[in-house]
């Protein structure tokens, strides 16, 4: 009995430490950054975090002391006659925010545990808790603070963070350590099979947060469709005393509300403001809001627009809006390295912004926090996606809480954001019944957790046996908001001189994104438009597409594949691919290939034919 009972504490311990709630607009919230210079060493047989029993050593509950084995302790030998047999105080170090695949060249295959180390002084502080905040590590993270675990994280792409106080010690003097492990799992999601670089590392940024003991802990602001001076706030209240008072604050509206949350910490408040200036992307306005409680005060802008669709068309603030888009990996051409600065988000809606492209499909996994925010600032749609890619373990229960767990957190992250219109769930998915269910739990958690955006996938093309036609029939079709499917005629397989004579069959009567097409190019290789990879060759399969796309019914948008050429192991061909896919309109080191000038023409005699 005394052993189930240190066993139940144990477990409650394990589930406490690790189930730290995300701190919703950690953007904006105070804090101290940990960027910089990290110690790291590599790990490939996990030596630093389990005994030579495949035993780890932070098991929760484990007696053994592990000496000066475990990684995650930061030893030092004492004197001359105690062996330690690592030190991070003597070990090269990284610059985080980064992959190691891109910063280290002996690290640019490993995939494998690397530990990561840095000192930081944080004082505890009377009514306020410390958070740990990491905008992502790729793809699990095992976290220590002062040689005590505080968590665990799994997933490449989202944010996460643990309360951290209870590590801290008294002088303020405390060090970090994180044992990240990119190695690629047939559970995971993404799988072991993709067709992108798999940057290993702490790649977005590092912060601690000091946060009030009553604090806001989330919120989210909606518009009404049917009413657009009709605004909606939701806001709850964490911390150690729910039941309060909250004010929300919009100076330019002279909007100024006093709330009282229940004994969950929940509020909600509806108000109309006829002055309000609705968000598009020709009129990106955003509103300061202002939210305090007790000790805590955070501020946002938000911009308050409407999206829904109505047949086959998608309607902006209930006006038909057609999508001039553009698919885009985190990853900067110049280096091939992951995005995560404001500076890369710039320079990438920059490039947007010369292809006259309103819309942008964020493959194919949740981007860093600076794309949806500028995207809200500078005027550009989104579409975000979770890597639900190709082949996953539709029937593990595991993979399905996975894939969930990454949805969620990119929606409440970005569920302010008004660039964003929709979530997407998969791409490029088997068509079968297990996958069906899979696909569709995610759409339910879609829309109970908000029911303001459009849901989609990118799906696949069958071809009619008989007639010939390209069909989209999708049984998921029925579930999704729009139909959306890749499509890449005249790069793998058929004539591209007859794509405008292609006949297509939609399913359902929805709207439709062509969310792929495209062909491969090396950036400055010049022949004829028969020969493949030339630049020549992939603007003639530009031309034609752009030719005939019109004839496809129900057609809302498209986002060619893609901006800008990305690493990818998949694409080993010599002299041309060299571990890059060259589909890119962008090539290696910023060049613009000559299918980026016919898109950005295209786009520009879109742009004025539907001017809204």
């Amino acid at each position: 009995m005394k052993k189930f009972i240190i066993f139940i504490c144990f477990l409650a311990t394990a589930l406490s430490v690790q189930g730290t709630d995300l701190l919703h607009n950690a953007f904006n919230r105070e804090a101290v950054s940990l960027n910089g210079k990290w110690h790291y060493i590599v790990d490939p047989y996990e030596n630093g975090y389990y005994d030579y029993r495949r035993s780890p050593y932070d098991t929760w509950g484990r007696t053994l002391n592990p000496g000066t084995s475990a990684y995650y302790q930061n030893s030092k030998a004492k004197d001359k006659t105690e062996r330690c047999e690592y030190n991070f105080d003597n070990a090269a170090t990284m610059t985080i925010p980064s992959s190691w695949t891109t910063q280290v060249e002996a690290l640019h295959w490993y995939e494998g545990v690397v530990w990561y180390q840095r000192n930081f002084q944080h004082y505890k502080k009377d009514g306020k808790r410390a958070y740990l905040y990491f905008g992502a590590v790729n793809y699990e993270a095992h976290v220590y603070v002062n040689g005590k675990k505080v968590g665990l994280h799994i997933g490449g792409f989202t944010p996460f963070n643990f309360d951290i106080t209870d590590f801290l010690k008294e002088d303020g003097q405390n060090f970090v350590v994180v044992k990240v492990d990119n190695t690629r799992k047939e559970e995971a999601v993404p799988t072991v099979n993709t067709d992108w670089w798999n940057h290993g590392g702490i790649t977005r940024e590092v912060k601690i947060i000091d946060v009030p003991e009553v604090y806001i802990a989330d919120y989210r602001f909606t518009l009404d469709k049917k009413d657009r001076s009709h605004i909606t706030a939701n806001i709850n209240v964490g911390g150690v005393s729910l039941a309060t008072e909250v004010v929300v604050d919009i100076p330019e509206l002279k909007v100024r509300k006093v709330l009282q949350t229940d004994e969950n910490g929940n509020a909600q408040i509806s108000f109309k403001n006829k002055k309000l200036q609705l968000w598009s992307p020709e009129q990106p306005k955003l509103y300061e809001v202002k939210l305090s409680v007790a000790n805590d005060q955070l501020t946002d802008r938000i911009g308050f627009r409407t999206i829904e669709t109505k047949g086959a068309q998608i309607l902006l603030n209930g006006a038909p809006y057609p999508l001039r888009g553009i698919c885009a990996h985190e990853e900067n051409p110049i280096g091939g390295r992951r995005n995560y600065s404001e500076t890369d988000a710039r320079q990438m809606f920059q490039w947007a912004k010369d292809l006259n492209a309103n819309f942008m499909r964020l493959a194919h996994y949740p981007h860093n926090e600076y794309m949806p925010r500028l995207a809200d600032e500078l005027g550009f749609l989104l579409w975000e996606e979770i890597p639900v890619y190709w082949t996953i373990a539709w029937e593990n229960e595991a993979t399905l809480a996975n894939a969930k767990q990454q949805l969620s957190d990119v929606i409440f992250r970005d569920k302010n954001r008004a660039a964003v219109i929709i979530w997407s769930v998969a791409n490029e998915t088997p068509v079968s019944e297990a996958r069906n269910m899979f696909l569709t739990n995610l759409v339910q958690t879609v829309r109970s957790k908000d029911d303001s955006r459009l849901v989609s996938a990118a799906m696949e093309v069958s071809r009619h046996q008989e007639t010939g036609a390209k069909v989209i029939d999708d049984p998921f079709g029925e579930v999704v908001d729009i139909m959306s499917f890749n499509q890449y005629h005249g790069w793998y397989g058929g004539d591209i001189a007859a794509f405008k004579n292609i006949k297509w069959e939609v399913k359902y009567n929805k709207p439709v994104i062509v969310s792929e097409w495209g062909a491969g190019a090396l950036a400055g290789y010049h022949a004829d438009k028969q020969t493949v990879w030339s630049e020549e060759y992939q603007a003639e399969i530009y031309e034609k597409t752009l030719d005939g796309i019109n004839n496809i019914p129900n057609l809302a948008g498209f986002t060619p594949w893609a901006l800008c050429d990305f690493r990818s192991p998949r694409r080993p061909l010599a002299d041309i691919q060299d571990m890059w896919n060259r589909k890119g309109i962008i090539g290696e080191g910023g060049t613009k290939k000559q299918a980026f000038y016919i898109l950005s023409e295209f786009y520009q005699q879109q742009k004025h034919q539907y001017l809204p």
